[in-house]
């Protein structure tokens, strides 16, 4: 302890500090003379944060923000280029009811989009199922769908961009698909390095090329099948089952689930995209999936006999094209096929960016990813190691994108599997928390159930699935776990580095680097100041946080409205809690984000690093107005 807690905070008067000039920490008279107050134990201050004194300099611009075209357009990638492969893999298993298979996947994700929609109303922030579960549970149960959803958008990158140049390699067989897939890779990182409203622009033309393209193989198909009265369809339907009804809808229901991935895309950009956007973007991927996946399966089977099917099942939408209106338009298809798998790398790259960008401001990643280019205003260090691993890793596997599939196969179906857990838990902790949307629990329950049962079928489907899965999934989660754990690493370097005397420098600099996170500023919100929600709040910090300083703000309009106990208990738990040094700062000001902004500000606290219990339903703000507080109480 630097200081013992004082006998009573009441022997220091409250100071009225002038928000405009308040610096407690640049050596200012304030600062000289009450010292302790801001870094030694059981502080207590005031400042005065009324609307008129905020500076301009707090009264940032907001940022360009996404339409729901192009936030459609970059998730709607992802999920539309699904029917590409999608369609031959649930003919192949499911036969003749694939239609039928994914129609199941249908409802599925209807039940999704408003899971999806719920979470996304109540808590408004990057991260998707990470940041719903750590608004709900504990920073380490957070940390596991963030390495899922990590290793889910590393895969599909890969996967996408190898599947795109295959198609590419038909158009020009000149093409190496290695080098080529590198190439795209880094094409996409340029384009975001650029920017999101950039790259949102090739998204939104991609989106537009890959739609029409669709549509038009459709109603070729359509016409093929009127002219040739549906014999095919006819003859495919005519053979028997290949493991009995029941298991070929189920492995086609299983297999068809995998065209719904992207979908979760959209809850990791969610800050950029303009208000009321997100939802409108569920639908939308909704529409899409609902109209073109089942539909091209059905002409499928009225356009192709059953055997060339499995026989041509990677390229099923040109091979479909051929047949129905001849090499034009599946040279179109074969075209569109590349370019939207190559939008699906971009969608990859966006969805990474958002949650590596929330994972590194709660310190689960290196804080150097949060360094931003100074002219496009991107994270460009996380856009670059994205490329750098993607690209690795497929050199690693030596093209083999079978292993990369069966990784992202387990880790997205996980992930849908965590979000539903968190829309529960949201409904249970979180259950005053305003939202414009809200799903019955039965429609969640089965939305979770559907998904889990997916999940044990591909792993039945393709058992040494786990094998690789569990390669990638240790080695992702290890990098994250170090850095929950490092101040306690750190520790464990300490002790043994203390016994050699030629390692004092490595001592000396490890040390300042511990006290320094140990030393981190954290703020916790309070409007009453019951002494067991301020306890849990420390809990909470203990159990979850690095630091072991916390600072209990409390928002009062006048002195009537600071709660009589509130320093009392601030007092009693400091002496409670020894390793944990918490102050008390009295702010007077209307609870609203502009005053969070301004505490921040003045105290340099990050909002990540800031607390505040679970709002009731008349609370007047949305929690993403705070850009990043998180909620840690009941």
């Amino acid at each position: 302890m630097q200081n013992a807690p004082p006998e009573s905070t009441e022997s220091y008067p409250d100071l009225n500090v002038d928000l405009e000039n308040f610096t407690p920490n640049n050596g200012s008279v304030l600062a000289e003379r009450h010292a302790w107050e801001f870094a030694g134990w059981g502080s207590t201050s005031e400042m005065v944060a009324d609307d008129h004194m905020i500076t301009e300099s707090l009264l940032i611009s907001p940022p360009h923000k996404l339409g729901q075209i192009p936030a459609t357009a970059i998730s709607g990638n992802d999920i539309t280029s699904s029917c590409l492969y999608v369609v031959g893999l649930s003919v192949a298993y499911s036969g003749k009811f694939s239609p039928l298979s994914l129609f199941l996947v249908v409802i599925v994700l209807y039940l999704f989009r408003n899971v999806y929609a719920e979470v996304g109303s109540a808590l408004p922030l990057n991260g998707g199922a990470y940041n719903v579960l750590l608004n709900t549970t504990s920073k380490h149960v957070a940390s596991l769908a963030a390495a899922l959803t990590m290793l889910s958008y590393v895969a599909t990158a890969v996967v996408s961009a190898s599947e795109a140049m295959e198609y590419a390699q038909d158009l020009v067989p000149q093409i190496n698909p290695s080098w080529a897939t590198i190439a795209l890779l880094a094409l996409f990182a340029i384009l975001n390095l650029i920017g999101i409203s950039e790259s949102s622009k090739v998204a939104t033309a991609i989106f537009a090329v890959h739609c029409f393209s669709l549509t038009l193989l459709i109603i070729c198909c359509t016409i093929f099948g009127f002219k040739n009265n549906w014999v095919i369809l006819e003859q495919n339907w005519a053979l028997p089952p290949i493991n009995g009804v029941g298991l070929d809808l189920f492995y086609g229901f299983c297999s068809g689930l995998l065209g719904v991935s992207g979908f979760e895309t959209s809850a990791n950009f969610i800050e950029e995209q303009d208000k009321g956007v997100f939802p409108k973007t569920l639908r939308n991927m909704w529409v899409a999936v609902a109209f073109f996946n089942p539909l091209s399966a059905l002409l499928c089977l009225a356009t192709i006999p059953y055997n060339t099917i499995i026989t041509n099942q990677r390229i099923i939408l040109s091979t479909m094209g051929l047949v129905s209106a001849g090499y034009w338009l599946q040279l179109v298809i074969a075209i569109d096929a590349a370019l939207v798998l190559s939008g699906a790398v971009l969608t990859g790259y966006v969805g990474i960016t958002g949650l590596v960008h929330r994972m590194a401001l709660d310190r689960l990643l290196p804080n150097f990813l949060l360094h931003k280019n100074p002219l496009t205003h991107t994270n460009h260090w996380i856009i670059i190691g994205f490329f750098l691993t993607t690209s690795s890793l497929y050199l690693l596997v030596r093209g083999n994108v079978q292993v990369l599939s069966g990784v992202y196969t387990v880790s997205f179906l996980s992930v849908m599997s965590l979000f539903a857990i968190g829309n529960m838990l949201l409904k249970y902790k979180r259950s005053q928390l305003p939202r414009e949307i809200k799903t019955r629990w039965v429609f969640v329950l089965l939305a979770l159930t559907s998904v889990a049962v997916a999940l044990i079928g591909n792993v039945v489907l393709q058992p040494s699935v786990l094998e690789y899965f569990a390669i990638y999934f240790c080695a992702t989660i290890v990098i994250v776990g170090i850095m929950i754990g490092r101040v306690s690493l750190m520790r464990f370097l300490l002790f043994f580095l203390s016994k050699v005397k030629s390692c004092n420098p490595c001592t000396e600099r490890l040390k300042e680097s511990a006290n320094e996170i140990r030393n981190r500023e954290l703020i916790f919100y309070t409007r009453k100041g019951d002494i067991h929600v301020l306890n849990k709040a420390i809990m909470y910090v203990r159990d979850n946080e690095s630091s072991n300083c916390l600072t209990i703000v409390h928002a009062h309009e006048t002195e009537k409205d600071i709660p009589s106990s509130l320093k009392k208990n601030v007092e009693w738990l400091d002496r409670l809690y020894p390793k944990i040094r918490v102050n008390l700062l009295l702010v007077r000001g209307k609870f609203s984000p502009r005053l969070v902004e301004s505490v921040g500000k003045k105290l340099g606290v990050p909002k990540n690093y800031m607390f505040m219990a679970c709002p009731n339903s008349k609370f007047p703000h949305n929690i993403g107005e705070f850009g990043g507080v998180r909620l840690i109480t009941h």
